[in-house]
């Protein structure tokens, strides 16, 4: 009788991938036969003691024989066949078949009590999880067991197109794929991005959560905290395009740390991956000066340009070929507006900025988790675009955690139409974050309305701070008057009044006199910071 091995599958959790090793195996059923019927004979022939004949004998064993040799060449596979079956690659179809095919009870138990194979861990790992919440509805690809080590916040709206790429980048990263899962929070998108659940093909795990009413940017991140396994939090804008090396780069640093904001943000860099029908003027300028780096790119934008009027739906530049060799690159730029407004002068660690928490920029930062339960997650009052991540960057920074600006975890901001509401929405939310906040070092940044630079506001800020330690019981007029003009910039702003005559008063009051004499006295003291911002907004 030819011996038959078996395989099974295991799971290996330190790579996160099924092997094949051979398994001890029963007796075979059909020797398991073959001794019974040995047995039952030598009884009978026992019982016979030699009545049978010569010709009698070899008549059943040759009948016995033959039933043998029929089982022997009826039976399922002999030890090749089953190493080929094992190594065979899995097919698609039958795997559909297989899933669809009905089974009886006696079905069932066989399934229950066969080896998990490497077939039906495929199975598993790709069937869509779904639980419906009362806000929303999360479906979970990929819902393995391995520990998450990075989870990946990406809020969306309405950006369907560019976050498809953007799943595509982050499925290229270097980090483990078992390791890191991106939470997608589509809030309530009237586009296609629904369609993204079925379309990706995506080796980490991967949540999307479907908001059933559109709450805003930060309700959206707080629901993708809730549901992050992580301990490292990375905060990435859906339309980002992560290089390889993103994850990898960001994770290093909090690997030895715990008490950090690391931050790509400030090393800004936005590219055109489609033509989007509302682009602005400008945008559609800046595009056509950067095809013309490549002849292909060239192409396409000539041809969109005979077609356009014919045309309302985006025009795709960048595929996931040019991902792959990075030829998108040759339609991005750098913005480095914050870095050239100041903050370069301070180093990766910002050592001695006044304002560091403006580094939190949730379009690309990371923070772990437990810094975030020290300080609160995003505050949900803030509705629309702007200052929700600087308001929990002040909490985070007040509570003690070290900024850090790190040039190799920069992302691809994917460029997009820019809406006019954004404007009011930002000043709006500026509003809030100086109303809960009106102390000096957040009051300051009201200075950005005047176009000053960032190094400018903290020098600003460092002189006031020394005024009140050097003069204490001085300066009150002057002081408090120059907190009330920055307060009344954005209160103004936010109203949309003119912004002048932030501290009016008539021309022989009291108040008035003192407030001039104090400032007059600045510049001999070395305030000269203190007193260019303060003539800046007093004058208006």
């Amino acid at each position: 009788m030819i011996k038959i091995d078996s395989y099974e599958y295991y799971y290996n959790p330190e790579d996160g991938k099924y092997y094949i090793r051979k398994k001890n195996n029963s007796p075979h059923s059909l020797k398991k036969l073959k001794d019974k019927l040995n047995k039952s004979k030598d009884k009978k022939n026992k019982g016979n003691k030699g009545n049978r004949s010569d010709a009698s004998t070899n008549k059943v064993d040759k009948l016995r024989d033959k039933v043998n040799t029929a089982n022997e060449t009826n039976k399922s596979y002999d030890k090749a066949d089953a190493v080929n079956e094992t190594n065979k690659p899995y097919d698609k179809a039958d795997a559909v078949n297989e899933t669809n095919k009905p089974y009886d009870k006696a079905d069932a138990v066989n399934e229950t009590n066969k080896p998990y194979d490497k077939a039906d861990a495929v199975n598993e790992t790709n069937k869509v999880d779904i639980t419906d919440y009362p806000l929303y509805k999360m479906s979970i690809k990929n819902n393995h067991k391995h520990p998450i080590k990075v989870s990946i916040v990406m809020p969306t709206y309405n950006k369907y197109h560019q976050t498809s790429l953007s799943l595509y980048g982050l499925s290229k990263q270097t980090f483990p794929h078992a390791e890191y899962e991106v939470i997608l929070v589509d809030d309530a998108s009237s586009d296609n991005t629904s369609n993204i659940l079925k379309e990706v093909d995506v080796p980490f795990k991967f949540k999307y959560i479907q908001m059933k009413q559109n709450k805003g940017r930060s309700s959206v991140r707080n629901i993708g905290i809730n549901h992050a396994e992580g301990e490292l939090l990375i905060f990435l804008d859906g339309e980002m395009l992560a290089p390889p090396v993103f994850i990898e780069n960001h994770y290093k640093h909090h690997m030895h740390e715990s008490n950090l904001v690391v931050t790509g943000a400030m090393h800004y860099e936005g590219v055109y991956t489609f033509i989007m029908p509302d682009y602005n003027k400008d945008q559609m300028a800046h595009l056509k000066e950067l095809i013309g780096r490549d002849p292909e790119y060239r192409r396409l934008y000539e041809n969109y340009e005979q077609t356009k009027q014919h045309s309302n739906v985006p025009c795709p530049l960048v595929t996931k070929e040019d991902i792959d060799t990075n030829r998108f690159q040759r339609l991005s730029f750098p913005n480095r507006y914050f870095l050239n407004s100041g903050l370069k002068h301070f180093g990766e660690r910002l050592e001695g900025f006044t304002l560091p928490y403006i580094a939190f920029l949730s379009g690309n930062v990371s923070v772990r988790k437990a810094n975030l339960k020290k300080s609160g997650l995003f505050d949900e009052t803030f509705i629309g675009y702007g200052a929700e991540d600087w308001e929990l960057g002040y909490r985070l920074y007040k509570n003690g955690v070290q900024f850090v600006l790190d040039p190799s975890t920069v992302a691809y901001h994917q460029e997009h139409g820019i809406s006019k509401r954004k404007v009011k929405e930002q000043w709006g939310n500026h509003y809030r974050f100086v109303n809960k906040h009106p102390h000096i070092d957040v009051l300051i940044l009201s200075l950005e309305w005047k176009e000053l630079p960032f190094m400018h506001m903290h020098k600003t800020l460092v002189e006031y701070n020394q005024l009140e330690e050097r003069f204490p019981g001085e300066y009150n007029e002057f002081k408090h008057a120059f907190r009330v003009m920055l307060f009344r910039i954005i209160e103004y702003l936010n109203n949309g009044q003119p912004v002048t005559k932030l501290y009016d008063l008539p021309g022989g009051s009291e108040e008035r006199i003192k407030i001039i004499q104090q400032f007059e006295t600045l510049r001999p003291r070395g305030f000269d910071y203190l007193a260019s911002s303060f003539e800046q907004i007093y004058y208006l």
